[in-house]
């Protein structure tokens, strides 16, 4: 081992892990990256993108494996961004998401314990908007703050709400350093094609160099908090530097829904109406939905000096960009 501040991060292969993993890396960090399976398809893909990421396997619902995890790496940061993260897949597999976004969290704390680093490791739980689940019961007209009520309305939400008790029981229970990052949607370039911002983006990309026709999406209605990947790990970051832990909401404070995001991204190509190119198919909607989402940042933005860098738009133009680089390339090697 160095003398450099050493991280560990479940869930590496991930959004959230790439972007984190690089702001990391440029803080001088040892990193190392946690994936699940001997043949993993994205193993390439990170070691190419990522070589500072010394990775080591393991499962979330694999306690041993977590335990020479933490013992390997001695970790002064984890950051546990692993899970089953796609609301809609949630409800196709809830026991799955059960088993690795709730019992998970709880294996990785009992592995930072049992190895005897409950007061050198500090714990990053990555929590989640989805544990309200729309309904605000305190602040009517108002974004949710730490504090709001929680209703989620997806076996993802309640397994990310599982996960947040158990982190906060281990933070009073044993004294250990565990902040919770209740994040808003981000999204970015790093987005996976199934969530609905990338699907867009990446099908965008495609209509303008006529690669396909039209995207097929679900209920068009529902507004989120989006905001970019790369600022929300910064405040991930931030949570772990403050002098004691806590619960953090990071959000931009508006909303937009998907039909905006959907009109931003054509006028990026030159298109003005967007719905010729549209057909919503009922395979892609929710048993529940939520309606809408808005977070209030105010305590991360005054105790921890976060803010979000790249507004709405800037989010949008930088997907379409990104996706329609790829497309070209994509195109010319085809």
């Amino acid at each position: 081992m160095t003398d450099a501040r050493r991280a560990l991060i479940t869930g590496i292969t991930g959004q959230d892990g790439g972007h984190l993993a690089e702001l990391l890396h440029g803080k001088g960090y040892e990193v190392y990256g946690l994936m699940r399976g001997q043949n993993n398809p994205r193993r390439v893909e990170v070691e190419s993108e990522m070589p500072y990421v010394r990775l080591i396997e393991g499962d979330l619902i694999d306690p041993t494996s977590l335990v020479r995890a933490v013992e390997t790496s001695d970790p002064h940061e984890l950051y546990n961004l692993a899970a089953i993260s796609h609301v809609g897949y949630s409800f196709k597999n809830p026991t799955l998401t059960a088993d690795v976004t709730a019992k998970g969290v709880l294996n990785v704390l009992e592995a930072v314990r049992i190895t005897g680093r409950s007061e050198s490791t500090k714990v990053y739980q990555a929590s989640t908007s989805e544990m309200f689940g729309g309904l605000d019961y305190n602040r009517p007209g108002a974004g949710y703050n730490e504090n709001s009520l929680f209703h989620p309305r997806s076996p993802y939400g309640v397994a990310k709400l599982y996960g947040h008790w158990i982190a906060k029981n281990y933070r009073e229970s044993y004294g250990m350093f565990v902040s919770c990052g209740i994040l808003f949607n981000h999204e970015g370039e790093r987005r996976g094609v199934e969530f609905v911002t990338r699907k867009i983006t990446h099908a965008v990309a495609r209509i303008k160099l006529g690669m396909q026709s039209n995207i097929e999406l679900g209920d068009l209605w529902p507004k989120r908090d989006w905001g970019y990947a790369g600022d929300f790990v910064e405040g991930m970051w931030r949570m772990l530097q403050h002098d004691v832990p806590d619960d953090f909401v990071l959000a931009t404070g508006e909303t937009h829904s998907i039909e905006e995001f959907l009109t931003l991204a054509f006028a990026e190509i030159g298109i003005d109406d967007w719905r010729p190119y549209v057909v919503q198919n009922p395979a892609y909607m929710r048993p529940a939905e939520v309606d809408i989402l808005l977070g209030d940042p105010t305590k991360a933005e005054d105790v921890l000096g976060w803010r979000r860098a790249v507004d709405f738009p800037g989010l949008v133009r930088r997907m379409v960009a990104h996706d329609l680089r790829l497309a070209e390339a994509q195109r010319a090697s085809a």
